[in-house]
């Protein structure tokens, strides 16, 4: 079975590449609707499937995945950042604490879904303003939900994570496999 990602992410593609999967992208174009209401999971959770629908809808045959990632600092979405200055104010709430990653994934067939969310939470050390600014002059955290790529010179920052890894970066690999089994759209032998 076809699979597609409906994601443009050059670290969802990495992961999905880690996998071992072959794939197509299909990214959706629709804006992003999130209905009053939602709590985080909820959110990310209804975004991921959103995606996977617009894919599934252009390629009714294939096993479609839809992924979204959201950044929480007690109880305060943090999604990508608006502009530098955007990003260095919340890389200086985050330094020095702890924050939950939120990654919701969408497997999507006609006739099929199972859509949920995964979690991690990551620990910042203390940064000095000026790391912050140096960081953010580098344009890595410019297109990354909470304003940093734990895959990229963010690591440096980060002193602990519990959960997964690929969590953080945006595409959970267990959870994922698990998915695609279940689904039936890959084989534990990959035949």
């Amino acid at each position: 079975m076809e699979l597609i990602l409906a994601s443009q992410s050059p670290r969802r593609h990495e992961i999905m590449h880690f996998m071992g999967l072959t794939y197509q992208t299909e990214v959706c174009t629709e804006p992003e609707q999130i209905p009053d209401g939602l709590s985080i999971p909820g959110t990310v959770m209804h975004l991921a499937k959103q995606k996977a629908s617009f894919a599934l809808r252009m390629h009714p045959d294939a096993c479609v995945i839809g992924a979204d990632t959201i950044v929480e600092l007690n109880g305060e979405l943090i999604g990508k950042p608006k502009s530098p200055d955007d990003a260095v104010r919340t890389l200086t709430r985050m330094q020095g604490r702890q924050h939950t990653v939120y990654t919701g994934l969408a497997v999507l067939k006609t006739g099929y879904a199972d859509v949920r969310y995964s979690t991690a939470k990551v620990r910042f050390r203390p940064m000095s303003e000026t790391e912050i600014r140096w960081y953010v002059s580098t344009g890595e955290p410019l297109d990354k939900a909470g304003s940093y790529g734990v895959q990229g010179l963010g690591c440096v920052f980060v002193e602990s994570i519990e959960g997964n890894y690929f969590n953080v970066v945006g595409l959970p690999a267990p959870v994922l496999y698990e998915m695609l089994l279940k689904a039936q759209a890959i084989r534990e032998d990959r035949t």
